[in-house]
């Protein structure tokens, strides 16, 4: 039964860029490293230090602006938002507020077969806290702030979700996004990603947004969904009740499935921002931003579109879409040799499972893959047989051409032996009962035969001349 209630979802999408060093400092910017390893003066907000930019960082949130049709600020400008939190060594975070360096811009999803424009309102620069760790001691919190001052690019969202899985189709589409752009990798579970969700509800057809609840820091697609789901049927039970629903902030606990108050949420006066005194206004260059324009590689979205212009699937082509190297090759190899499809099975179905590492250090050269095509497609060899005995023999010796190998392991197309008229002879001479079966109308016996000549012959015989061969001779059996 459909809800009477609406469910209306905003996401504030925080993404760690891979620069060498901090947003705001020279600090280096690793993950992973020993407690408190990564931090010096200015990330520590010794007195007297001050902060200066990480041009990579503005660079990165350009380029991410750029793939989505953001119109740029070739001015923009830091403010400070002040809150007090132990991990935050300043006492306020510099980030963007009244002038951030993208504003607009849309992120194509699918959920299913349909697919949706995301709007963006803006994306803003800032640097991350550090972490707080509260498990490791039974009377204090630990704190490493190896992640403080870490470059962020902060994605907001207009409030055009409507489900969990609409928010599992956006964060994938954004990791898979920042990876495409080399500025992120976007691995959610190392925290480079994660998203706040504001939730609220509304009735079916209303226009006018509810009280949200903003539930922060989720680093799972999995646990997104089921805050969201909780959060809603917290709401509608709320409403229900006649109970009003509280702006407030979140937490989500993924053991017990729940959200709790953290505290009532913040409006942007609370966090009494002003502009940064110590950063002055970034100023890129239109020959600048057009540079980087020009350096952007094709995206996930044009690349799906070329792919179904080849004939695949759309699961194929999601699938092909799914890595800029993959992507690229696939697009190279039939840019040069074409056999798209028969191709993209290959890729899909034999070499991308065996892959350790990047498909461009995959051994065996494009030519020589495009022979081994060639060689099933003009029956010298069947295809079963090719995937089962070539194509490792091509792994083990990469430097052979598939032509060679064929001839060198004896394994050229069998219909043209006596060998296989030859058992399909004996077993024929083998099973007279089921021939004279056969020869009485029982023509499902052909699968028989075809099973016995595949079982002689170790599954090497060339289906289809077998199968003309056997029906020969069972004619002219007596």
């Amino acid at each position: 039964m459909k809800s009477k209630f609406e469910t209306v979802i905003g996401l504030e999408i925080h993404v760690q860029l891979n620069t060498k060093s901090k947003a705001f400092c020279r600090d280096s910017n690793l993950f992973g490293l020993a407690p408190n390893s990564q931090v010096g003066i200015v990330s520590l907000a010794h007195p007297g230090t001050l902060p200066y930019p990480n041009k990579e960082q503005v660079y990165s949130a350009i380029k991410l602006g750029l793939a989505i049709d953001s119109q740029i600020n070739r001015v923009s400008t830091f403010d400070r938002k002040n809150y007090f939190y132990a991990d935050l060594p300043k006492g306020y975070q510099i980030t963007q507020d009244q002038t951030p360096v993208c504003v607009g811009g849309q992120i194509p999803i699918k959920v299913g077969d349909q697919t949706k424009l995301i709007q963006i309102h803006h994306i803003h620069m800032e640097e991350d806290a550090g972490k707080s760790i509260h498990d490791q001691n039974a009377s204090h919190s630990l704190i490493d702030f190896n992640r403080a001052g870490t470059p962020l690019l902060e994605i907001v969202t207009e409030p055009d979700l409507r489900s969990g899985e609409e928010v599992d189709a956006l964060m994938s589409a954004v990791r898979q996004l920042v990876r495409y752009l080399d500025i992120s990798d976007g691995n959610m579970e190392q925290g480079s990603m994660r998203c706040d969700c504001n939730i609220s509800i509304r009735p079916q057809g209303s226009t006018t947004l509810g009280n949200r609840c903003e539930v922060k820091n989720l680093n799972s697609m999995r646990f997104a969904k089921k805050a969201i789901q909780y959060e809603v049927k917290r709401q509608i039970s709320l409403t229900q009740k006649g109970e009003t629903i509280q702006q407030q902030t979140l937490n989500f606990n993924p053991t017990t499935g729940r959200t709790t108050p953290i505290r009532t949420k913040e409006d942007a006066h609370d966090y009494r921002y002003f502009p940064e005194p110590d950063m002055p206004p970034i100023v890129v260059s239109q020959k600048k931003i057009a540079a980087l324009k020009a350096a952007l590689p094709k995206l996930p979205w044009d690349y799906e579109q070329t792919f179904l212009s080849y004939g695949l699937s759309p699961k194929d082509s999601i699938l092909l879409a799914q890595d800029l190297d993959l992507a690229e090759y696939y697009e190279s190899f039939v840019s040069t040799y074409e056999q798209a499809i028969p191709f993209a099975n290959l890729l899909i179905n034999q070499i991308r499972p065996t892959l350790t590492g990047k498909i461009n250090d995959y051994p065996i050269s494009q030519e020589y893959l495009a022979q081994f095509l060639t060689l099933i497609n003009d029956k010298t060899i069947n295809k079963s047989l090719a995937i089962k005995q070539l194509l490792p023999n091509m792994l083990a010796q990469p430097s052979v051409s598939p032509k060679e190998l064929v001839k060198a392991f004896s394994q050229e197309k069998d219909n043209n032996s006596n060998q296989l008229a030859e058992t399909i002879s004996n077993i024929i001479a083998a099973h007279p009962d089921k021939v004279k079966a056969y020869r009485n109308g029982k023509k499902g016996l052909l699968g028989f035969f075809m099973g016995e000549v595949m079982k002689q012959t170790r599954g090497q015989a060339d289906p289809g001349a077998s199968r003309k061969i056997l029906l020969k001779a069972l004619e002219r059996a007596h």
